[in-house]
């Protein structure tokens, strides 16, 4: 599997750029997103138990617009 860049948020500084990439799985169409890892104690439990195998993050409303955009690319194409 590789990972293609879409986009970084426009207002990231140095350290602190969450990020959308697209895959090029052939099974199914999947994105990995980096983000800031979540901690705040009330957002956990309000999602309640995550598995060993998964993490939440948190990224800004900016960074999915690049989904957004490779969407509309695509819907075009097609």
């Amino acid at each position: 599997m590789r990972a293609h860049f879409l986009g970084k948020d426009p207002d990231s500084q140095v350290d602190n750029s969450p990020t959308l990439f697209a895959t090029d799985r052939t099974d199914r169409v999947t994105y990995i997103a980096q983000g800031w890892k979540v901690t705040d104690p009330q957002v956990l439990a309000d999602v309640g138990p995550v598995p060993d195998h998964e993490t939440l993050i948190e990224i800004p409303e900016d960074v999915l617009k690049f989904y957004a955009r490779r969407y509309a690319q695509e819907e075009e194409q097609s």
